[in-house]
């Protein structure tokens, strides 16, 4: 544990990119060799889509970086957040108790208050106009919801009291469980439903991209699903009924077209149907 933490206190910048880029490289040759589903689609064209999406992405974050460090520094130096009020405890219990609260706030709880104000879902809406999910989905965000989720990163830092380590670290896993859970691949079901009970497998992820409610304002966790479960938000639904995209923006035009997705946040929107 504590040669993890020498790492990722120091994590070069690097070594985060080739996590990234690795992420994608190994699940887009899975998902090619065990599809999901057979999309008849110009892959590498909906790809660079996608990928644009992901640098705007590290862009943000990288400008706004040194906010959550500054945030993560004060609450280690004023002993201030959840993390330091706790009593002492092996590290491998304090670094997951850490990494749920990140995750409560840094994905699910951004998450479902994205699907719940309207202003914030005509970002995160872009996400979901994608109609074929895979691998290069995961990061698919428009640059305002990059700002958004930001946002509540480093609320949920000084909130929890992480130190930079366990951001880094929270950080890692996030980008390889997202590409996990999109990636258009197809597990035995008996391992997809046991998976489920601990982490967002890509069968419970893919409800919450099934294009009408309930299914959409639905499994809304990243890393791991207990906060589906416990808050009640957990939802199944077979594989083979799922259909991808939303019911309000049904035109291919509107999610194939790079300028259109990010205007669609400042376009006149629809309500959401119920099904």
């Amino acid at each position: 544990m504590n040669d993890i933490i020498t790492y990722f206190s120091t994590i070069p910048s690097s070594h985060r990119s080739l996590i990234l880029v690795g992420g994608i490289t190994f699940f887009w040759l899975i998902e090619n060799a065990f599809p999901l589903f057979n999309f008849t689609y110009k892959k590498w064209y909906h790809a660079g889509i996608n990928i644009f999406m992901t640098f705007t992405t590290i862009a943000v974050n990288f400008c706004l970086a040194f906010i959550l460090l500054k945030a993560a520094d004060w609450t280690i130096a004023t002993n201030f957040g959840i993390l330091q009020w706790l009593p002492e405890m092996p590290l491998w219990l304090y670094a997951l108790i850490g990494l749920l609260l990140l995750d409560l706030i840094g994905a699910y709880l951004v998450h479902l208050v994205e699907h719940k104000t309207k202003f914030l879902w005509r970002f995160h809406l872009v996400h979901h106009t994608d109609t074929w999910i895979d691998t290069t989905t995961a990061n698919r965000h428009h640059p305002g919801e990059s700002v958004i989720r930001f946002t509540f990163t480093a609320l949920g830092v000084l909130i929890i009291g992480s130190p930079m380590w366990m951001v880094f670290l929270y950080q890692t896993l996030s980008v390889v469980a997202t590409q996990f859970n999109h990636a258009n691949i197809s597990l035995p079901k008996k391992i997809d439903t046991i998976m489920s009970y601990f982490i967002v497998s890509p069968d419970m992820h893919k409800v919450h991209h099934h294009h009408v409610l309930p299914y959409t304002d639905s499994n809304y966790g990243n890393i791991f699903s207990i906060w589906d479960r416990l808050f009640g938000t957990f939802m199944t639904l077979p594989k083979e009924e799922i259909i991808y995209g939303i019911d309000t923006h049904p035109n291919p035009e509107e999610h194939n077209a790079l300028k259109n997705l990010l205007k669609i946040p400042f376009q006149k929107q629809p309500l959401k149907k119920k099904n």
